[in-house]
């Protein structure tokens, strides 16, 4: 299989993560701009009570840089090593599709049972992407 086929979905995360880092500026301004929160909360973060709107977009943000870490590390693995197959990158896509479910859900609805179920059904499956990795690679 074709090396560069695991990047599509890598390139799919990282516009995902630039948008809602986006759409979080964009809603800090507007705090601001609406008196919902001082200028001053961001020198430490504190001092304010975040308005809900912007805390839910900003806890997303969060989210995307935490367990999508490791995928980023295992589709470099995967591409240096030379190790990508078409199981890895059929997970690949459904983590990645899991985040922007739950992304969708976080930031609209926010529902914690939809939005815990996809969280956890990318996790499993990035759990899954480590695992025939590292298995892939001990039999080597």
């Amino acid at each position: 299989m074709e090396q560069a086929t695991i990047l599509p979905p890598v390139f799919a995360l990282a516009v995902l993560t630039f948008g809602i880092a986006l759409w979080m500026g964009r809603l800090r301004f507007l705090a601001v701009r609406r008196g919902d929160l001082s200028p001053r909360y961001y020198e430490l973060n504190r001092g304010g009570k975040v308005p809900d709107y912007l805390a839910k977009v900003s806890q997303n943000y969060d989210n995307l840089l935490e367990l999508p870490i490791l995928f980023y590390v295992l589709t470099c693995l995967l591409y240096v090593s030379q190790q990508v197959e078409l199981a890895q990158v059929v997970m690949a896509w459904l983590f990645v599709g899991s985040r922007y479910v739950h992304s969708y859900i976080h930031t609209t609805t926010n529902i914690l049972k939809p939005r815990m179920r996809s969280f956890l059904f990318g996790a499993f499956v990035l759990m899954a992407m480590w695992l025939l990795f590292m298995f892939r690679v001990l039999l080597a």
